[in-house]
């Protein structure tokens, strides 16, 4: 029935073809003109109509092949729309960025569907429903939505109504104002992100549920970690993450983080905005540290700039491009590859790889050395 909707829109509401004037701009007026003027003018005239006679016969066949087309776009969004919600916090609580409806409304289309599903915080300087800074449509835009340059997050980490395809929860939170502002706001954002979550596991206690977020959206992520079950997260990434080592150590301490897999991604691009953050936001205690200036134990840290690092990647078959620019705040996941790598780490076999990507990142044991001489104990045995 679509189809045929399509082909009779296609049909009766395009205009019909035109027959292109020829130099003498009528038949008639060929006619008027003088001997191979007008034949001239009569030739060029038929032949125009000849063609759009033509095209206008193979109408109905392009209008199937239009049809099609249309049930395919008609269908992919109506996929997308069933795999992708959207939801943003209000303070501590959380809506559908497009109803307004509760978390437990909202999770109904993606928790009918037997799929992952991967929730995506966005970072500093995002403000859902302001259309010029409104996540929902720039980095968490439809799949199918590729009029921008920047990669659609939903698009690079598998997430449609597909067989095989992921479901997606795109969170947003009020991100806009001062630093300060925008990091205090993190953390009621994250105990709304909790209570979306909690929600989840009630409804589906097996459900597996990933997370990704970039700069203060780790922030949003490891401050609702703290609130959470054991089990309601599967597997983390974190990417730039603009938060103090003692967060995400509590974070990974707590009920939720201790069975969770989690991976810090960071470069050298981003070490301007670390060190603006270390000056700038208070540290708990004097050794506090921003993640990207450290290697916290227990955290896998995968650096983009590491050679060894890219290196590894690519051995495994998940090639990350070498740095461009010196400085850059989002390169983490605008650099070519590494989309890819983390919809494989969020992937059927991302816990696999998640161990060998954690491997790769462990800190090489120097050689030992042999002694080149020695002297005998006193009890007649040297040290081995």
């Amino acid at each position: 029935m679509e189809l045929l909707r399509a082909i009779i829109r296609v049909n009766l509401f395009s205009p019909a073809p035109q027959t292109a004037p020829g130099p003498g701009r009528t038949r008639a007026a060929g006619r008027r003109g003088r001997g191979g003027a007008g034949l001239q003018t009569d030739t060029a005239s038929d032949g125009a109509r000849d063609g759009a006679s033509s095209r206008w016969c193979h109408a109905p066949f392009t209008a199937v092949l239009q049809g099609f087309a249309i049930m395919q776009r008609h269908r992919v969004a109506g996929m997308t729309e069933m795999a992708l919600i959207r939801m943003n916090a209000w303070g501590a609580a959380a809506r559908d960025h497009d109803t307004g409806a509760s978390p437990a409304e909202a999770l109904a289309p993606v928790l009918k569907r037997d799929a992952p599903i991967i929730v995506m915080v966005h970072g500093f300087r995002y403000a859902p429903g302001r259309p010029a800074h409104c996540p929902h449509a720039h980095i968490f835009r439809a799949p199918d939505d590729t009029a921008q340059a920047t990669p659609s997050w939903p698009a690079a980490l598998g997430i449609h109504g597909g067989q095989g395809g992921a479901s997606g929860l795109a969170f947003g939170w009020q991100a806009r104002g001062s630093i300060w502002q925008a990091h205090a706001g993190a953390e009621v954002a994250g105990v709304a992100l909790a209570r979306v979550l909690r929600a989840i596991q009630r409804r589906d206690p097996g459900r597996e549920v990933h997370a990704i977020g970039h700069s203060l959206g780790a922030r949003v992520i490891l401050t609702a970690m703290r609130h959470l079950p054991v089990g309601a997260l599967s597997r983390v990434i974190l990417l730039a993450a603009a938060d103090h080592a003692s967060t995400a150590r509590t974070a990974l301490d707590s009920r939720a983080g201790r069975q969770a897999r989690l991976l810090h991604v960071t470069s050298g691009e981003n070490g301007a905005y670390d060190l603006a953050l270390h000056n700038l936001i208070p540290r708990r205690h004097a050794g506090d540290a921003i993640l990207g200036r450290v290697d916290l134990p227990g955290l896998a840290t995968l650096r983009l700039d590491d050679p060894a690092h890219l290196s590894g990647l690519a051995a495994i078959g998940h090639p990350v491009a070498a740095p461009e620019r010196r400085i850059c705040h989002w390169s983490t996941y605008l650099r070519p590859g590494a989309f890819a790598l983390y919809a494989a780490l969020l992937g059927p076999r991302g816990a696999t790889l998640h161990a060998e990507v954690s491997r790769l990142t462990q800190p090489k044991a120097a050689p030992a050395r042999a002694a080149a001489w020695s002297l005998p104990l006193p009890w007649g045995a040297n040290a081995s």
